[in-house]
Formats: structure tokens, sequence, C-alpha cells
């Protein structure tokens, strides 16, 4: 075992012949078959005298639009790096509910019709969140969407009652005084039920 270990050390695995036949090869080889690749990117040389139009364009758009524009931009940036403003989400004051105006007063009539027309809005997303909620779970549970979904199905069932009870019915042209006369007949309807099954 030795004996074949310390043989293999001091023979190296290729045969000396084959060792100089390579470097033969590598001396006696064909410089034009084998050219060694360029250590510099060539020079472009032109074979024409006229100038390259994609040059002259590039250069006119980057003189005419490019540069005035990026002036402009980088002198508004400089101007609102003085004055920082902070974006926030407008949020209004709550006003008194047109049942609430007094007989005469169109500027609580006007505040209160804002404020209905953006509860209304407010509203409608809050619908369309559930709704989305709903069918992303039923997109997520696949077959089982009438087990794993009943809460979500159940919420919406509760939004859109809800909201069809405030705003159904009211048309395009619905504003805060048909949807005020709208929730007083429902609660006279509802009271009128009631004293009917209570006799």
């Amino acid at each position: 075992m030795q004996r074949a270990l310390r043989a293999c050390v001091e023979r190296p695995p290729w045969p000396r012949r084959h060792l100089a036949r390579a470097a033969a090869m590598a001396e006696d080889r064909d410089r034009d078959v084998y050219k060694v690749p360029p250590t510099r990117t060539p020079v472009f040389e032109r074979t024409s005298s006229l100038p390259n139009p994609a040059t002259f364009i590039q250069t006119a758009f980057s003189y005419i639009v490019d540069a005035p524009v990026t002036f402009v931009r980088e002198w508004i940036e400089r101007q609102q790096a003085k004055n920082k403003y902070y974006y926030y989400h407008q949020k209004f004051r709550r006003v008194p509910d047109l049942s609430e105006c007094l007989e005469g007063d169109y500027l609580c009539f006007y505040e209160a019709e804002a404020q209905w027309r953006r509860d209304r809005m407010v509203d409608q997303e809050i619908v369309e969140i559930v709704r989305e909620r709903l069918g992303a779970c039923k997109h997520r549970e696949g077959p089982n969407q009438f087990q794993n979904c009943a809460k979500e199905a159940e919420l919406l069932a509760q939004v859109t009652k809800a909201y069809q009870d405030r705003y159904g019915d009211l048309g395009v042209h619905g504003n805060a005084r048909t949807c005020l006369m709208k929730q007083k007949h429902r609660m006279m309807e509802e009271r009128k039920a009631q004293a009917s099954a209570s006799e």
C-alpha cells in the first residue's frame, strides 16, 4: 500500500512526452487560425462623411425638450423643498342634520346636503370593500366557499340591507331631503306594524 502511494506521489499523472508535445503545439500554432482577441475596443471607422442623423436628433431632443423640462422640474422641486406640505385626508367637521336646520337657513341646508353626499359615498365604499373581501374569500377557498366564507357573506348581507334601507329607491337625483322623507315613512310604517301586531 505504501509503495503504491509513493509511486503516485513521485510519478506525475501525465508522461513527460505528452507534456512536451502539448508545449510544442502551443508554440507552433497557426496565428492566423487562432487569432488573439483584441485587448481594446476597436475604434469605429466612419465610412461616410455625412453626420449620423441619430446623433443629431438625440442632441436636438436633449437641448430642445429634455433640458427645459428638467430645468423647470428641478426649479419646482427646489421651491417645494423650501415649503414642505404634508398631504393628509381631509377631515370635515360634522354639521347639523337636515332635521336640525331652522326654516329658511339655506346655509345649513347646503352643509347638510354636502354632508349627506359624503356619507353616501363613504357607505358606497364600505359596501364595495365588503364585496371585494367576499370575492377574494370565494376565490381563495374555491369549493369550500359556502363554509369558510359564511361570515363575509353575512356581513355583506347586513351592509347591503343597511345601505338599501337608507339610500334605496332614491334614484339618481336623490338628496338629503328625500332620504329624510324616506326614513320618516319607514319609521311610520314600522310603528303602524307594531301597533297592529300589539292589537
